[in-house]
Formats: structure tokens, C-alpha cells, sequence
């Protein structure tokens, strides 16, 4: 039956979605409108802050092309191509695939949602070498794990409001993951979604007839490169102590960033371990320069983009549109509701706010009074809008862009999946904040 419904989405994002560039455009545009039109703020204060909000993004963006890249060049060493290619052969069906790409994906993006992102795109192509499955569907059921990541060991929101000094500790205090990532209605939501996304994933798939099967050409084997070593420069290109020795040492200053100095897992240091990895599994600098190459065009949808959706982030904040937002959900909620009602205002803020930490420094300052005036569960609500900023990036091209890029495909491709999966995520969990 879910692939009746998702057909019609299907066909109607494969026709009318555009490029995500043009997305974010029209979302750029939206956002300064709807701020000058529904805010305090003059057209001149808008413009300013889009202007000036458009590089506050760079170091970000640098992180997101370097967990593109350094994740693309370890898949394509020989060690981990083989190991991706094994696990993909449980999968020697259709229906076993998008099972499978799903829980591998989930897992991933509970551990943490850069590692999530680019493994579920890396076992996809892996699968798709070797079984015949809607191409667009095993993709949007890698993506689909991505869901999870707030509720997961690296959400940025329960992590901040349990640090010391946090921005909200004068009003809340320390709230510890005991009470978010642990708490009850979090493992519930947790379990349920990786019950659920695999089955929602599995029937979806289209018939024989409506499925589009991967070109090989998009998975083929990354090419070698021979060279005749003429020169003594070669020599050192082609080293594996070079290669190997500075790969090793990356990975002893992990082992002590995690087993000595207690280091966490993040953004920077899955970056790290994706590095040094590839450093030391492709042996050569010259094997790894062959992978960067192949790999840095698959980035340039994230250089484009990222500067206009900070651009738009700095709008919605500084003009108070995303306030607005927040505050006309809020207004309507009790005790019991408030947590629902942050959660779908967290979703539609997500739409043009894609960071969770950026996304809480917007919305604390409302759902936190709402939550002590009405005396509703803080941890609940702060949840509540972990989830609605996950549950969006369903139909987030922002966040989706690595996946697509590794992928091969356009947003369009996987989009009419997602609508599906956000409808049935998102009644979910609203059940179990509200009820739970």
C-alpha cells in the first residue's frame, strides 16, 4: 500500500522540484519577504543581515565538504571497499536491501550524523552493485537513518543544556542526559523509528515497472592509475612509509584525544578519523591525491549553498521571524501540548534554520518561559525540539546534499520517499511526546 501512496509524491517531486540551489533561492527570497512584511525589522535591517550573516556559515561548511571528502576517499580504499561490499551481500534481495541500508544508516546517525550521512550513502552505492533495487529508494532509505541523530549520542541540543556554562544555565541549570538522550520517551522514540523506518522503507518500493534502476556507470570502480616511477620526487609519491607513518600518527593522537584526554565524538574528530584512515589505508600520498581529486567534485553543492542558507539563518534570527514562528505555536499550548506544539514548531523553523545548535539558540528563549510558566517538563520540551529539527531534515536538501553527492543523484530523486517518511515519522513521535 505505501508504495501506491508514495508513487503520486514521487512523480510530483520528480516534476516540480527544483535543483537545490534554486530551493534555496526561493527560500532566500520567502524569508526576506516574510521578514519585512511580518517583523519589527526595515527592509535595510533585513538586507543587512543577509548581506552580513552570508560568511557566518564557512567553518561549518568547510567541516561538511571535509566529512564529504575524507569519507569519500576512505571508501574508496581497498580495505573498506571489500568490507562494504561483503555486508552487502546479506543483502541479495530488494526488499532485504532497503531493510538493511536503513538499520545500518540509523545507526550510524545515532552514533553521530556526519559518520550516519556519509556510510548510508557509501553502503547504498555498495548494495546497488550487486542487487537490483529502485536506486532512488535505496538512497532515501540511507538518508532516512539521518532522523535519529538528535535523539542520538551527538545531539547537539541535549549536549549543550548538559554542559557547564551553557547560554541557558541561569533559567534551567545543568539537565543531564539522563534526562534527554536517556530518558524513557527518548528510548522509546528511538526504538519505535528503528522498527518503523525499515518497514516504511521496504514498502515503498515501487513495482518492477515504476522502479529506476542505478546506471552502472555511477558505481563503477574508481580508476587505477599506473604510473612509471621516472623521478626521485616519484619515489616519495609513491612512499609507504610516508603514507603510511603520518596515517599511524594521526591515529595515535585519536587514541589519546579518546582513551586519555577524554575526548568526545564530533563533528572535528570523525573528520579526524576519516583522514588519517584513509591516509593509512590507501599506503601512498599518491593513491590518496588520485581519491581527493575523484572525490572534490561531489562537494560543490555544499560550497554554493551554504553561504545562502547562512544568509538565511541570520535573517530568521536577527529579525525575529523565527520567534514569530515559535511564539504562534506556543501561544495555543498547556503543560501536556507544549512539548507537540515545539516539536512541529522546531520542524517548520528547520525549514529555513537547518542547524540544531543554531536552531536552539533561537527557540530557547521562548519554549524555556513557555515551558516554566505553563510548569511543563523542560527536558521533554527541549526534546521536543531535538526532534522537530531532525524530523524536517527529511525534506531538508540542505542536509541531504553529502548523501546525494556520494549518491550520484538530484534531490528530486529521493524527495517524493521522504514526503512519505516525514508524515509517518512525524505522527510518531508527536504521539509518543504527547502521550508517553
Amino acid at each position: 500500500m505505501l508504495n501506491k501512496i508514495a508513487t503520486p509524491f514521487t512523480k510530483l517531486v520528480e516534476r516540480y522540484l527544483p535543483d537545490p540551489f534554486i530551493f534555496v533561492i526561493l527560500l532566500s527570497l520567502i524569508t526576506l519577504l516574510s521578514a519585512s512584511i511580518f517583523t519589527p525589522a526595515t527592509h535595510i535591517e533585513v538586507l543587512h543581515a543577509w548581506g552580513s550573516g552570508f560568511w557566518n556559515l564557512l567553518s561549518f561548511a568547510m567541516q561538511m565538504l571535509l566529512v564529504l571528502i575524507t569519507g569519500y576517499m576512505l571508501a574508496s580504499t581497498p580495505p573498506i571497499n571489500k568490507l562494504l561490499e561483503k555486508l552487502a551481500t546479506l543483502a541479495n534481495t530488494a526488499p532485504k536491501s532497503i531493510i538493511l541500508v536503513t538499520l545500518i544508516s540509523l545507526l550510524a546517525s545515532w552514533l553521530n550524523w556526519g559518520f550516519g550521512l556519509v556510510i548510508g550513502a557509501l553502503f547504498a552505492k555498495a548494495i546497488a552493485k550487486q542487487t537490483k533495487v529502485d536506486y532512488r529508494l535505496l538512497v532515501a532509505s540511507a538518508y532516512s537513518g539521518f532522523v535519529v541523530w538528535h535523539g542520538g549520542l551527538a545531539g547537539s541540543i541535549p549536549l549543550t543544556i548538559a554542559t557547564e556554562g551553557h547560554f541557558s544555565q541561569s533559567s534551567i541549570g545543568i539537565i543531564s542526559t539522563e534526562q534527554t538522550l536517556f530518558a524513557g520517551f527518548n528510548i522509546a522514540i528511538l526504538i519505535g523509528l528503528f522498527i518503523i523506518m525499515p518497514l516504511v522503507n521496504r514498502y515503498m518500493l515501487p513495482s518492477d515497472k515504476n522502479s529506476v534502476y542505478v546506471d552502472p556507470a555511477l558505481i563503477k570502480e574508481s580508476p587505477k592509475h599506473n604510473e612509471n616511477i621516472t623521478r626521485p620526487a616519484q619515489h616519495l609519491e609513491h612512499s609507504k612509509l610516508l603514507g603510511i607513518a603520518i596515517g599511524l600518527l594521526g591515529l595515535c593522537y585519536l587514541a589519546y584525544y579518546f582513551v586519555i584526554a577524554g575526548g568526545s565524538l564530533n563533528l572535528n574528530s570523525v573528520i579526524a578519523m576519516f583522514l588519517f584512515l584513509a591516509i593509512t589505508l590507501h599506503q601512498t600520498p599518491h593513491n590518496l591525491l588520485n581519491s581527493l581529486q575523484q572525490a572534490i567534485p561531489s562537494g560543490a553543492g555544499i560550497v554554493i549553498q551554504f553561504p545562502f542558507y547562512a544568509g538565511i539563518m541570520a535573517v530568521m534570527v536577527d529579525s525575529g521571524l523565527a520567534q514569530q514562528i515559535s511564539r504562534g505555536f506556543i501561544a495555543v499550548a498547556d503543560a501536556d501540548s507544549l512539548p507537540f506544539y515545539s516539536f512541529i514548531s522546531a520542524g517548520l523553523v528547520n525549514i529555513f534554520v537547518p542547524s540544531g545548535g543554531g536552531q536552539w539558540a533561537v527557540q530557547a528563549p521562548i519554549v524555556i518561559p513557555a515551558a516554566q510558566e505553563l510548569g511543563a517538563d523542560i527536558s521533554r520540551v527541549a526534546m521536543a525540539v531535538a526532534w522537530g529539527d531532525a524530523w524536517t531534515n527529511l525534506i531538508q536538501p540542505f542536509w541531504a546534499l553529502p548523501v546525494l553527492a556520494i549518491a550520484g543523484l538530484k534531490a528530486k530523486d529521493i524527495m517524493g520517499f521522504c514526503v512519505v517518511q516525514l508524515f509517518v515519522t512525524g505522527v510518531f513521535i508527536s504521539l509518543v511526546l504527547s502521550f508517553y
